[in-house]
């Protein structure tokens, strides 16, 4: 039997949609710590909310190439995971990881070849990967910005490296993306918003409802 899929809920900022989230059965939120995104949450309400997931969903912190002292100020309220959605070198991300004694989950943007042939030399020093797709060109913040990348670039990732799957993932799409893509998780933030930073409770249980039908 394989494993479930691992689901995770991105960009959460008030403890009501925390409780949807939980509800509808995801295994992990994602809190934004990053001042230019819509999705940034304060130390101060980071803290809470932290304390409110743990023990019922696994809590995970995304930081965006953060500075030592950032990465021991959010370490220290206990997340389960920190996010890096910089432009982390693996040396970084390894010096990151054993700093904080928090599992690393390593965001990569994937835009072409060159991109999936370095999935490898980062899955080596992170917990998990997440492939997510490249910020469009002239983007202030990373990540896809609600936007996939073309999957069909994965057919050259060594089947023994497995990874989360982000970028452009709504409810429509989930199941096929599960379908073509094989990751052991998925990831969505945008796609299930009503407008940049506003998450919307029908859509998250629909995504997480699809994309436990497929996985």
């Amino acid at each position: 039997m394989a494993d479930p899929l691992i689901i995770k809920i991105c960009g959460i900022k008030t403890y009501d949609l925390l409780d949807t989230v939980i509800a509808a059965g995801a295994d992990m939120v994602g809190f934004m710590h990053f001042q230019r995104s819509p999705r940034h949450v304060s130390i101060e309400d980071l803290g809470g909310l932290i304390s409110a997931a743990r023990g019922r969903i696994e809590s995970c912190v995304v930081l965006v190439n953060p500075d030592n002292s950032c990465v021991a100020e959010v370490a220290a309220l206990g997340p389960d995971w920190i996010q890096l959605h910089g432009p982390e070198t693996p040396h970084r991300v390894e010096a990151i990881r054993a700093e904080a004694g928090v599992e690393i989950l390593k965001a990569l943007p994937i835009g072409s070849a060159e991109d999936v042939a370095q999935v490898g030399t980062f899955a080596a020093v992170a917990d998990r990967v997440l492939l997510d797709a490249k910020p469009p060109k002239g983007a202030d913040r990373p990540g896809g910005l609600g936007a996939s990348f073309d999957w069909n670039l994965l057919e050259s990732l060594d089947p023994a490296l497995s990874f989360m799957l982000s970028g452009g993932l709504t409810p429509d799409n989930v199941a096929e993306a599960i379908g073509k893509v094989k990751p052991f998780g998925v990831d969505v933030s945008s796609g299930v918003e009503t407008a940049p930073g506003v998450k919307n409770s029908k859509l998250i249980e629909a995504f997480i409802r699809n994309a436990r039908a497929a996985g």
